[in-house]
């Protein structure tokens, strides 16, 4: 809100303003108390004084989340550098990858408020609460409860709606205000709009419980949330979304909270696949590697072509990283290779996804067939760990040697699969973070 200060005050009499008489203090108190007098108590007829003064406070203490002008204060956590933009003081999403983009801050009791709407009938999106601040295993989107953001078009069912569902999402609980299904609270009434007109959301968080209002009305929520705590994202589920008026108001903490509450801390992760095409890659276009939205499809090498898909990214030679990969049902991982990691400019396989002729040969006691799987890699100088499936083991590795970063250097590559083929998702590295 612009606040327009009138002539009155610059024309009033000098004796009751003494400026060149004041300390900065006492003027600022007076001028406070004056602005006060003129403008906060008009703005909030038929309240005491007392009653303006804390209304006014509580209007301060809302900050807004989108400045309007950049995406400062958020992260793209694993969408292409053109799925989030600012335009026209809102925050635009293209829809394409599946994916999310977070706060940089956590939060426990708070309420949040903002606008949103589709651009296109029957889109999907979603707003995340009490959010990871990375992707779950073998999944674009975060784990959280997630408010509902969907037009009309999307369809009806009885397992959803288009008018506020608030459910939890993998690995996150919560109990549903009712009428519900599962954990899936349904709205209490309808009132969203279709595209392309604009809905407002004021979620109310507060020790665990949830509560929904759409345009200007409670409808849905639960309590016994887990995750408490955690970050404000907002979901990208393929079609074109807007956001505006993003603001949220911190309530008191609950104090000290169990971690098993709580959202881990960033972990200083930068995504490599950004859902959309190989760009972030070498070469930009491999006949084994197929962008499918967050996956990555690698089939079997062409025409015994085993050149490996090459990151750009550019960091030391002790990092960490983690990726998801899923392989068929029937996978024999004794017999056939699904892949392999590479490193350091070097083709030749570091590790490898079944039968292999890298340091580690990961078999089903790291991979589970049909299944994604998580796999954690930490290499510290000559030694490699690789973690998966609660099971981990390191062995000393090939010496990275005089490599430095560089533009023709290359820190990690994906080797196709032989004879066969998997899915690959989640790929995040960061340097190595020593005790």
């Amino acid at each position: 809100m612009t606040t327009t200060f009138p002539n009155r005050i610059h024309s009033m009499n000098k004796d009751l303003f003494p400026i060149r008489h004041q300390s900065k203090a006492v003027m600022a108190a007076t001028l406070g108390a004056m602005l006060f007098s003129f403008h906060v108590l008009p703005l909030f007829p038929g309240l005491s004084a007392q009653d303006a003064e804390q209304t006014a406070k509580d209007s301060m203490a809302w900050k807004y989340l989108f400045n309007g002008v950049d995406l400062n204060g958020w992260v793209n956590i694993n969408g292409a550098a053109d799925t989030w933009s600012v335009r026209e003081g809102m925050i635009h999403c293209t829809g394409k990858p599946i994916c999310a983009l977070r706060t940089t801050e956590q939060y426990e009791n708070f309420i949040l408020e903002l606008e949103w709407r589709h651009l296109r009938s029957g889109g999907n999106a979603g707003v995340f609460l009490w959010a990871a601040p990375e992707p779950a295993t073998g999944q674009p989107f975060l784990r959280a409860i997630e408010v509902q953001v969907l037009d009309h078009g999307y369809g009806k069912s009885d397992w959803f709606t288009t008018h506020g569902d608030v459910f939890p999402i993998h690995g996150s609980t919560m109990k549903p205000f009712e009428p519900s299904r599962g954990m899936r609270s349904f709205p209490s009434e309808e009132r969203s709009k279709g595209s392309p007109e604009w809905n407002h959301y004021r979620i109310e968080c507060r020790n665990g419980t949830l509560k929904l209002s759409v345009n200007g009305a409670e409808v849905s929520g639960g309590s016994e949330c887990n995750w408490r705590k955690g970050y404000i994202a907002l979901e990208s589920e393929g079609s074109p979304v807007d956001f505006r008026n993003i603001r949220v108001h911190r309530l008191p903490d609950s104090g000290a909270i169990e971690s098993t509450m709580a959202a881990p801390l960033p972990g200083g992760y930068a995504h490599l696949y950004n859902g959309v095409n190989l760009e972030g890659w070498i070469p930009a276009s491999h006949p084994s590697f197929t962008p499918s939205d967050w996956r990555l499809i690698a089939g079997p090498h062409q025409d015994g072509e085993k050149r490996p898909l090459w990151s750009r990214y550019q960091g030391e030679s002790s990092f960490e990283m983690f990726l998801d990969i899923r392989v068929p049902e029937d996978a024999d991982l004794t017999k056939s290779s699904y892949g392999s990691l590479c490193f350091f400019n070097d083709p030749t396989p570091a590790v490898s996804f079944g039968k292999g002729d890298g340091h580690f040969s990961l078999l089903e006691q790291f991979i589970a067939p049909g299944k994604w799987t998580r796999i954690h890699i930490t290499r510290d100088g000559s030694r490699m760990t690789v973690s998966s499936l609660g099971k981990s083991l390191t062995v000393p590795a090939a010496d990275p040697g005089d490599f430095q970063p560089g533009p023709e250097s290359h820190l990690v590559g994906i080797i196709p699969p032989d004879p066969e083929s998997a899915e690959f998702a989640n790929f995040f590295i960061r340097p190595l973070r020593k005790p």
